[in-house]
């Protein structure tokens, strides 16, 4: 009975995983679309948007959204500051106008990070690498320092005198 209990607590654990990954990005969304909505959005909340371009392949994306929700500081920094939008690349929807209008992110590798300011204009690109811990995910203050140095109050110019 134990075994039983435990092989379907394993198998129920591997079907959320899965389906956590299967819709973290979106192949048949409207990038377009959605990228302007989440503009409007920031726009009237006073926040900047925060792209994660990739696909549901990536085990790097995966982990950066696994690693982001389940630390609170990181996770507040996000909800804070940012609408956060996952930008899909993957064989079905490579989405190649929404990368070349965002200067080809992808470039960089997946994950990439985009900011856009409240009016959709692109301030920043960040190739993911340089915020991994050199193991299997995210160092917390390469991260946390890279969401707040690009965040609506690091670029306010009331902060630096002006």
């Amino acid at each position: 009975m134990k075994k039983l209990l435990f092989s379907v607590l394993v198998l129920l654990s591997i079907h959320v995983i899965a389906q956590e990954k299967s819709t973290l990005y979106h192949p048949d969304a409207n990038a377009t679309n959605d990228i302007a909505m989440a503009v409007k959005q920031a726009k009237d909340q006073h926040k900047f948007v925060l792209i994660q371009a990739g696909g549901n392949w990536c085990k790097w994306c995966i982990e950066f959204a696994r690693f982001a929700k389940a630390d609170p500081q990181i996770d507040s920094v996000i909800n804070s500051a940012f609408i956060w939008y996952h930008l899909n690349y993957s064989k079905e929807n490579k989405n190649p106008e929404v990368f070349e209008k965002l200067g080809f992110p992808q470039r960089f590798g997946f994950p990439s990070f985009i900011i856009l300011n409240e009016n959709g204009e692109r301030i920043h690109t960040q190739n993911s690498e340089y915020l991994e811990d050199g193991k299997n995910s995210y160092d917390k203050l390469k991260v946390q320092a890279f969401l707040e140095m690009w965040s609506p109050r690091a670029l306010n110019p009331a902060m630096y005198g002006m």
